[in-house]
């Protein structure tokens, strides 16, 4: 069994979910409802200042969990009763973990801002209409992260299991580098091929709208199509994402807060990036090495120092290789660019 001593365990904290939940599901509602009401081109400066924001209410949300877990580790006698315990050790260890998880989501979201450009100029989604199709696929992305990370909890106990995931993010590594640069080709995916065959589609956008009724038939709409895509590709990009999370921490619960924080930012960060992406080309390999190095966590590291890498390490390896694949993309820029699609 991976740890010995759970720190928020399910029976005792499950009303800490219900509140993270209660907190985002409030956050939705107010970006949707309110500051997103109507259907409009988000411009640059408008990203920046929702990045900013997003990643603004994750440190708080992170500043929270270090004060709550001081408190909490100090007062409950399950962490009285062990000797030597240390509550505020263990309270920054919380707070570490977290943001070193927020950090590898927040860069592995990378590759999927790929795949919005991709999808987005494929089906002919106007700027306009995309924040509406992002925002209902991050909250589909919210649940299916959520069944992922419930069934890691319960696998990633198991040495084999974690062996396996570590060998797994080493050979996603190597892939990422030297396999095969092909697009995704949005008409051959599953959920789309699917849906076609129960919905006619309308060969153009109706608006807003992922279904419309003619001559009393029920057609899917692109924009329809768009969603579902980015969808499955959420649930691909997961198989990576989650267990590299869990290599980190074997709390469910931080590994929970951090990805959830990490995507309701992906919106913002996607208008913000989306026409500078081809820019970052050095990027794929920083990613590389972060995840070989997350696997050799899984497989060898952790065992090297005792059950567990220091998490200060880690943060500062992730955070350097990110840094330097930023500056140096920047420092030497491509030679050949391609010319993206037109997205407007």
């Amino acid at each position: 069994m991976a740890n010995a001593v759970s720190l928020f365990p399910w029976s005792e904290s499950w009303w800490l979910y219900l509140v993270f939940i209660g907190l985002v599901l409030l956050l939705l509602v107010l970006d949707l409802g309110v500051f997103h009401k109507k259907s409009h081109v988000v411009k640059a400066k408008e990203a920046g200042i929702w990045t900013a924001v997003w990643i603004s209410l994750a440190m708080l949300f992170n500043l929270g969990l270090y004060y709550y877990s001081q408190w909490h580790f100090s007062t409950d006698a399950r962490f009285l009763a062990i000797p030597g315990f240390d509550a505020i050790a263990a309270s920054k260890q919380v707070s570490l973990e977290f943001l070193t998880g927020y950090l590898v989501e927040k860069a592995l979201a990378v590759d999927n801002i790929f795949v919005f450009i991709i999808v987005f100029a494929y089906f002919k989604i106007p700027a306009g209409l995309q924040h509406r199709v992002l925002f209902y696929g991050i909250m589909g992305a919210l649940v299916f992260r959520g069944i992922f990370i419930a069934m890691g909890s319960l696998i990633m106990q198991y040495e084999w299991v974690v062996i396996v995931f570590g060998l797994f993010l080493i050979y996603t590594a190597i892939k990422l580098v030297w396999g095969s640069d092909k697009e995704p080709e949005p008409e051959k995916n599953i959920l789309v091929r699917i849906t076609k065959k129960f919905f006619p589609i309308t060969p153009t956008l109706e608006g807003d709208r992922f279904f419309v009724k003619k001559d009393g038939v029920r057609h899917a709409t692109p924009l329809l199509l768009g969603l579902l895509f980015l969808e499955f590709s959420d649930i691909v990009f997961a198989v990576d994402s989650v267990p590299a999370i869990f290599a980190i921490t074997k709390e469910p619960f931080i590994v929970f807060t951090s990805n959830i924080f990490a995507i309701l930012g992906l919106r913002s960060m996607y208008f913000l990036l989306a026409d500078i992406m081809d820019r970052f080309y050095l990027l794929k390999y920083g990613l590389s090495v972060i995840l070989g190095f997350i696997g050799l966590k899984m497989v060898w590291l952790n065992k090297v120092f005792d059950g567990h890498f220091p998490i200060s390490w880690s943060l500062g390896i992730i955070g350097g290789v990110l840094l330097l694949s930023v500056i140096l993309s920047l420092m030497f820029p491509p030679k050949d660019t391609t010319v993206k699609p037109e997205l407007k």
